[in-house]
């Protein structure tokens, strides 16, 4: 498909919409960038006090937008109880901030990229930016709170947002370069 074509199929997303995945693209752009020019074993080093690494921040930036997109359609099931979690649970969710064996930066890159197509299709075909839904069981979460479709894009937008700046100290701890500036 090419980019005319997929334009002509894209719904128009003005407004609200277009709002919310403009601002999601520019701190998406800043996450990605943090990689500009790095190999796949740069990507997965540590460089401050934190276990954090370039690769697995968009690795769990993925897995977050990807989850809070099921959530949005399917309720607190598509992420589970998280006061039921056992350490082996813990211990694969804290995977998700580190590259493994055999995972590449194209790889997770083009993952995160999948998970953006879906998300943007979401917010343009939603019916509903006000429908909600229960929270799932967290101890993070507020007991019977809910929260709409709008409310959780603007949480991925800042979970994005904020991870993208982890980012970029842990980039310029890293070589020097840094996203902006």
């Amino acid at each position: 498909m090419t980019a005319d074509e997929a334009t002509t199929r894209a719904p128009a997303v003005t407004g609200e919409r277009a709002d919310l995945l403009e601002v999601l693209a520019k701190h998406r752009h800043f996450l990605r960038f943090t990689t500009r020019d790095l190999t796949d074993e740069q990507v997965g080093r540590r460089t401050t006090a934190s276990e954090l690494c370039l690769g697995g921040l968009i690795k769990h930036v993925a897995a977050v937008e990807r989850s809070w997109a099921r959530f949005i359609l399917n309720g607190p099931s598509a992420m589970g109880d998280f006061t039921a979690m056992t350490e082996a649970d813990w211990a694969r969710r804290a995977d998700e901030f580190r590259m493994l064996p055999g995972e590449t930066l194209a790889g997770v890159l083009a993952d995160y990229a999948e998970v953006a197509r879906g998300t943007d299709e979401l917010v343009a075909t939603l019916p509903d930016l006000d429908a909600d839904q229960p929270l799932p069981k967290a101890p993070w979460f507020e007991p019977r709170a809910r929260w709409s479709a709008r409310r959780v894009l603007l949480h991925v937008i800042a979970e994005t947002a904020q991870h993208a700046g982890h980012a970029d100290i842990i980039r310029e701890s890293l070589d020097g370069a840094k996203t902006m500036g």
